[in-house]
């Protein structure tokens, strides 16, 4: 199923996100809800508040009195990082319960205003975040809550910064209009990206992908994707993924790419890379069958030796490709020494921006067609520039300058 994660700053209107998504078919999991939840009367939940804070945080009825409990709680970190290790646990237990009764091919929207702040965006298949200017989201408190200035500047500060949750941030639904405006992004996103991508986790297939190679000047923000594509990747495959590096012509600053994220995924061995397998289709990124090695390079000419498992997203809206190669081969060592190399010699980054230049005007898409075609032709007139001209380049500039790959791969 498709699991998302669902936050924002107070007054940010996550709530009304959460519930549009409910109404276009969504499993909703509302954390805030669960938090009630697991400490009604004679739960776990409420005996462990009880005999942290003493019982004087009950009502006379037995309930837990939230008022009084949360005047010990705010502005004290340390009771209220013992309140959390109480509830969260809990929490994420009966979300865990209930995503796992939903059905396979559901689109299940986890609601929780502390994603960010807990460090569970790795759990998510996307993380979407619900965003407002600081100052529109005082305003709302102030009008609509009726909070003092004080109080809501003091609710803010106790969340995460706007900038952190935005870096978080898979998906970013603008909340500075008007509710129409919001309800329209939402609905836009549920029908050309969410749905699509579960019909795709479910069949475990790639995303189709339209289109030549079109390059982009490079972009800040594909280092900030890959790394949070990155740890999802290491969270599908504990004890399988060894390391997970950006690699290819987005992780090279300067260089204009195609907007498709390259990952180098380090494994053990091609055994760890097939029991990864569906691990990493269960994260949203299949395998593709047919691409299972690489062009042997001169001094390394074993095709055994190239070997890899090739994986893509499922995720219509961003383009991944996920190269899985054991730790310390030859094409795991010349994908990170390719990248490095054009990461430090200028030269060596001018050349290859104008062979792809040229080979993206040469094998570009007629109007009006979609061209994966071009896209593959492109990628193949490369590879002899890869072998004749880059490698023996790359192998000088190595040498000269000590270059050795990541210790992992030792």
């Amino acid at each position: 199923m498709l699991k998302i994660g669902l936050t924002g700053g107070i007054a940010s209107g996550k709530s009304l996100v959460a519930a549009r998504l409910q109404e276009r078919g969504a499993v909703l999991v509302d954390a805030d809800a669960l938090a009630r939840e697991v400490v009604e009367p004679g739960t776990e939940g409420l005996a462990r508040v009880a005999e942290e804070f003493g019982k004087e945080m009950l009502d006379g009825g037995g309930r837990l009195d939230r008022a009084r409990l949360g005047e010990a709680v705010f502005g004290n970190p340390e009771r209220l990082n013992a309140l959390n290790a109480i509830i969260h646990p809990l929490v994420r237990a009966r979300a865990a319960a209930i995503t796992e009764a939903a059905p396979d091919d559901a689109v299940v929207v986890q609601d929780i205003p502390l994603l960010v702040e807990t460090g569970q965006g790795s759990a998510f298949h996307l993380v979407l975040v619900v965003d407002a200017p600081d100052d529109v989201r005082l305003q709302r408190m102030q009008e609509l809550r009726g909070m003092t200035g004080d109080a809501a500047r003091a609710r803010m500060a106790a969340q995460a910064a706007r900038d952190v949750r935005l870096a978080a941030a898979d998906v970013v639904l603008d909340n500075s209009g008007s509710v129409q405006q919001l309800l329209d992004q939402v609905d836009r996103l549920w029908d050309d990206r969410l749905v699509p991508f579960a019909r795709n986790l479910a069949a475990g297939r790639r995303a189709a992908r339209d289109g030549g190679p079109v390059l982009q000047p490079h972009r800040a923000d594909w280092a900030r994707q890959a790394a949070r594509i990155a740890a999802r990747l290491s969270a599908a495959a504990p004890g399988l993924v060894l390391a997970v590096d950006h690699i290819g012509s987005t992780a090279v600053p300067g260089l204009a790419a195609k907007d498709v994220i390259d990952l180098q995924v380090a494994v053990a061995g091609l055994d760890a890379a097939d029991s990864a397998a569906p691990l990493l289709a269960a994260a949203g990124f299949p395998l593709v069958p047919g691409a299972e090695s690489d062009t042997p390079k001169p001094g390394e000419p074993d095709p055994g030796q190239w070997q890899k498992r090739f994986h893509a997203n499922a995720d219509p809206g961003r383009a991944v490709n996920v190269h899985v190669r054991v730790a310390g081969s030859p094409g795991w060592r010349y994908a990170l020494m390719f990248r490095d190399w054009l990461r430090n010699e200028p030269a060596a980054l001018s050349d290859y921006q104008a062979l792809k230049e040229g080979l993206a005007k040469r094998f570009a898409s007629p109007a009006g067609t979609a061209g994966p075609f071009g896209t593959a032709a492109y990628a193949e007139a490369k590879e002899p520039w890869f072998t004749d001209a880059a490698w023996p380049r790359m192998r000088a500039w190595a040498e000269a300058t000590g270059w050795a790959p990541p210790s992992y791969g030792s």
